[in-house]
């Protein structure tokens, strides 16, 4: 089964990924791509979106000749991350309860 990932779910998952270190576009592109099914046309929206509410920020890092873009997660991010998780917490344990509810699988 494969199921949409919301904005929110993105915006959380990036922020997730630079709260544990700065990534340039591609890396966290591979990063998320190993687990989830998205494109790198999804990526960099989430990026500039990110960018825009200034929860991350930029710089740029020469490499092989050219620059690569770096984001790293501002203290805005940071809180952003954390209200997401949040909610993500209380949204999978109610999730959770009603799809689980009888489960003896996963007891």
């Amino acid at each position: 089964m494969t199921m949409q990932l919301s904005s929110d779910l993105m915006d959380g998952l990036v922020l997730a990924l630079l709260s544990k270190e700065d990534l340039y576009g591609y890396s966290l592109t591979k990063q998320v791509q190993e687990r989830f099914a998205v494109s790198e046309s999804t990526m960099y929206p989430v990026l500039r979106r990110l960018k825009k509410r200034d929860w991350v920020t930029t710089y740029d890092e020469p490499f092989e000749g050219r620059n690569r873009r770096y984001y790293s997660i501002s203290d805005l991010g940071y809180k952003e991350m954390t209200r997401i998780q949040d909610e993500w917490r209380d949204f999978s344990r109610k999730i959770n309860d009603l799809m689980l509810e009888g489960d003896t699988n996963g007891k």
